[in-house]
């Protein structure tokens, strides 16, 4: 896989650092913004767990100085944040076995926009959920097979065993090991992009 394939980099470290803020951008240092690749990640969350899920994936992708990261909410995003990046991570909850409502909003007030514009542009997805998530992340792979991007790693579901209506609705904390991964999914997006991989 990609991640697998990842090479070590010096600056790894960085990866463990926190987006400044819901929406913000991590710009490269020194560097001619014509040769600088940008990856757009794009979340939804309701409890607080696929925010979390994207805020550790900007993290990772912060150690790259190659690539700009952008972070924004889908109700911030529009077509114009998905044509102006070479690269996409969604984030988002799964809602009653489907993608949640404000994420599905976003994807289909973008998707005509941009059909036809940004085929080949590599992408993961992110998908917070009670305890499965398989239909959330098929909706997505459906309308990112629409718009032809290349999916470059297997969904990540992060599974919160929330049941009853207290839990699903509580504030969700998101174990070390399920951020870990994130973060490595973004390192891997930005390292990919920077080396022209994708």
């Amino acid at each position: 896989s990609v991640i697998g394939a990842r090479r070590k980099r010096s600056d790894q470290g960085a990866g463990g650092l926190e987006p400044r803020s819901a929406n913000s951008r991590h710009s490269p240092p020194r560097r001619n913004r014509v040769d600088v690749k940008r990856l757009a990640i794009i979340w939804h969350s309701m409890t607080g767990g696929s925010k979390a899920l994207a805020e550790a994936a900007a993290a990772g992708a912060a150690g790259t100085n190659e690539v700009e990261t952008e972070t924004l909410h889908a109700d911030a995003a529009s077509p114009q944040t998905l044509l102006d990046a070479d690269g996409y991570i969604f984030a988002f909850p799964e809602n009653l076995a489907a993608i949640s409502g404000v994420m599905k909003a976003y994807f289909d007030r973008s998707y005509y926009p941009c059909l036809g514009k940004i085929e080949g542009r590599p992408y993961a997805l992110l998908v917070c959920a009670g305890s499965d998530g398989s239909n959330a992340v098929r909706q997505a792979e459906r309308i990112a097979t629409g718009w032809r991007l290349k999916r470059i790693a297997d969904s990540q579901i992060v599974c919160t065993h929330a049941q009853t209506p207290e839990a699903i609705l509580a504030s969700k904390t998101i174990e070390e090991a399920d951020l870990a991964k994130a973060r490595e999914l973004g390192a891997a997006m930005a390292e990919g992009l920077a080396l022209g991989i994708f």
